[in-house]
């Protein structure tokens, strides 16, 4: 299955209670199918079930700026959430949504195969490390999984409700940046007539690295 048909077989998705709770439509995810870093949010809110795409309206003007200081745009990256439908009142997702609704997730990032998943905010992140841990304690900082790399950020939302929040946001995207250009290797020479990007490449950590979880 690609990422098209798995979308496809998403459009009208009954499988959850949610479908039946007011949601306008399912929002897959977009971006690049072969990114190198992608972003993952909670579920859509309420622009987003009306656009059918992660990440618009206030939220997705911040994050636009926080990709671009850290050096990333929209073109180079996927963007989905954890749930594809808008929770009533953009309440948290409940156990049994987030049971149906994970495994496409996983798909998409089987199917794209980022070296590089940011999880944007508290919920998220304990959803994809799939353990009870505060987003304050781990962001800014790299988790070597075994088929990716995950790196928490604060949500862009927080910072629109909470204005203290912008500037430990700001914060996240700069470790970010750090991160990114201490694993980008400079793209080899090629003859083609349009250069070859550069390229991520994620070392694994050192054995004597401290893992928070041990």
């Amino acid at each position: 299955m690609t990422l098209l048909e798995l979308s496809k077989s998403l459009h009208n998705c009954q499988r959850c209670k949610l479908a039946k709770l007011g949601r306008t439509q399912v929002v897959f995810g977009v971006g690049n199918p072969h990114a190198s870093v992608m972003f993952v949010g909670e579920s859509p809110g309420f622009n987003e079930d009306q656009q059918g795409e992660p990440f618009v309206g206030a939220a997705g003007k911040l994050l636009n700026d926080l990709l671009q200081s850290a050096g990333l745009s929209r073109s180079d990256i996927y963007i989905a959430n954890v749930i594809k439908c808008r929770p009533p009142n953009n309440r948290d997702p409940e156990p049994d949504e987030v049971e149906t609704c994970k495994p496409f997730l996983m798909q998409q990032i089987a199917m794209i195969r980022p070296k590089l998943v940011c999880t944007l905010g508290n919920w998220v992140t304990q959803t994809l490390l799939e353990r009870k841990v505060g987003i304050t304690k781990v962001r800014g900082q790299a988790f070597y999984l075994k088929d990716f790399v995950l790196f928490p950020l604060l949500h862009p939302a927080a910072a629109l409700h909470q204005g203290s929040m912008l500037e430990p946001l700001k914060e996240d995207f700069k470790k970010l940046r750090e991160f990114l250009d201490r694993n980008t290797k400079p793209a080899e020479p090629t003859t083609a007539a349009s250069p070859a990007a550069p390229t991520l490449q994620i070392d694994p950590p050192q054995p004597a690295q401290m893992d928070l979880f041990s």
